[in-house]
């Protein structure tokens, strides 16, 4: 029987988490919940529960076009069983890349690490630092670590190990069936602020995820 994944949102392609055409897999639920976030929709439980056999039924038509996956959330580790599920089934169907994002530092992961030996092929470890630079390539901020843990991860990503460039402060946009706007990638600080200035100035309105963190509920959740 597959393991029951909370998932909030899948969508290809991306192409601002990582090296050429990916698929974006996105975990709902996280544990950590790191002050400023701009993801703070994806803290909570129930989003949308599936399988991990359904999200692969879903997306394996997308992965025959994709340069990789990237796995984000949310915290994948938070879902331990279903992360390692869905690694093993990638790794079976195709020849991509995969990098997962994780609030967690690396020395944290050991035990999940192990038993996904050979799945990873890049990480990005630790919790977003509100205070600290956003200056490296593929972090929110600068305390943020890469790691690479395969040969595949050193030969597409050792190149990140560098400063931001202009041409990458980009985002991607996703439009939901409900009409709902969705944008992957990593923003500067208040890049979506300053939208929604913008927007409200020519009458429209505009809810970003990390109004719930400032003002709502979830800010005494946070650790």
């Amino acid at each position: 029987m597959s393991t029951v994944l909370d998932l909030s949102r899948v969508h290809f392609p991306v192409t601002t988490l990582g090296p050429g055409r990916r698929l974006g897999i996105w975990f709902q639920g996280c544990s950590i919940r790191c002050p400023g976030c701009i993801s703070a929709d994806t803290w909570g439980a129930g989003r949308r529960h599936t399988t991990v056999a359904n999200l692969l039924a879903q997306v394996q038509p997308w992965l025959a076009d994709a340069d990789g996956v990237t796995i984000s959330g949310g915290e994948p580790f938070d879902q331990p069983e279903a992360l390692l599920e869905l690694l093993r089934a990638l790794r079976q169907l195709g020849q991509h890349d995969i990098l997962v994002y994780s609030g967690y530092p690396l020395e944290q992961l050991a035990p999940v690490l192990a038993d996904a030996e050979g799945l990873i092929d890049a990480l990005v470890s630790d919790p977003y630092e509100q205070a600290l630079p956003q200056s490296i390539a593929l972090r929110g901020s600068d305390n943020q670590r890469l790691h690479l843990l395969t040969t595949v991860g050193r030969a597409r990503f050792s190149g990140f190990e560098r400063p931001l460039r202009a041409e990458e402060k980009a985002l991607d946009l996703m439009l939901d069936e409900d009409g709902s706007v969705w944008m992957a990638g990593i923003p500067r600080r208040d890049d979506l602020l300053r939208l929604r200035a913008l927007l409200r100035e020519q009458g429209h309105q505009l809810q970003v995820s990390a109004d719930t963190a400032l003002r709502g509920p979830y800010e005494i959740l946070r650790k």
